[in-house]
């Protein structure tokens, strides 16, 4: 947990911009990864990718394993 809050909101006050960013609320710049497991359970959970939003849009994880495998 400390490792999640250190990359998230601990860094968003160090740069002070936690006003937009470093943690979920409505307003706020909406760039995440949402997990199927609890990564605090086991790291490898981390691995276990259910949705990715940037900017505040849904990205399709299919459309983007594709564009993985085409590397």
């Amino acid at each position: 947990m400390e490792a999640s809050q250190s990359a998230t909101l601990s860094s968003a006050r160090i740069l002070r911009v936690a006003d937009r960013l470093g943690t979920i609320e409505v307003g706020k710049e909406a760039d995440l990864v949402l997990l199927d497991a609890d990564p605090l359970a086991d790291i490898m959970n981390t691995q276990k990718t259910a949705a990715v939003v940037v900017r505040g849009v849904l990205l399709d994880l299919a459309q983007l394993e594709k564009n993985e495998a085409g590397k």
